[in-house]
């Protein structure tokens, strides 16, 4: 019997809080990490990235199954639950740490990558421009731990019910065959 060989998927749009809550509920999926990644100083903290004195973008990086979901389908849902069309800012945060970027593991995730925001720009599915950056992945480093499972541990707190609960509910709306059941 062959073993599944995950992939993985480095994605930023906007607070990772909001893309970590959505890909832990995709069925496929068998981690996300909070994390950093883009940025010029090595081992940055969350502190000095929300200050953008590192270059950092905050990231999920997306451990999947491609057996089970496939990295356009990563894309589809990353591009309704953030908004690709505003430069460095998803909503009331801004700054370079919340730009929209796709970092690329492999050319075959280059090429979809491509595709998928060609397609979206194509239909005019925003009526904007995409800002998207598609980028080789750099060095990714994980967010400090009490970034991890912020949803799941702070349902409660208002960034999480304000910002992130409505981010879940489109995508559930949105991507129930995707969903993963037992989330």
């Amino acid at each position: 019997m062959n073993a599944v060989q995950l992939e993985t998927a480095t994605l930023g749009g906007g607070c990772f809080w909001c893309l970590e809550a959505v890909y832990q509920q995709v069925r496929g999926v068998t981690a996300v990490v909070s994390g950093y990644a883009g940025g010029q100083r090595p081992n940055p903290t969350y502190e000095a990235v929300c200050a953008g004195v590192t270059g950092h973008a905050e990231v999920v990086a997306i451990e999947f199954n491609p057996q089970v979901v496939s990295y356009r389908d990563l894309l589809e849902i990353f591009f309704v639950i953030h908004d690709p069309t505003t430069l460095n800012q998803q909503g009331n945060d801004i700054g370079t740490q919340y730009r929209s970027v796709i970092y690329t593991n492999n050319p075959e995730q280059a090429q979809t990558a491509h595709d998928v925001v060609n397609e979206l720009t194509r239909e005019n599915a925003y009526g904007a421009p995409i800002v998207t950056e598609i980028q080789t992945s750099p060095i990714f480093y994980a967010a400090e731990a009490y970034h991890q499972n912020y949803f799941r541990d702070h349902p409660a707190q208002g960034y999480c019910a304000a910002i992130i609960a409505p981010k879940l509910s489109k995508f559930r709306a949105k991507f129930k065959a995707l969903m993963n059941t037992t989330a």
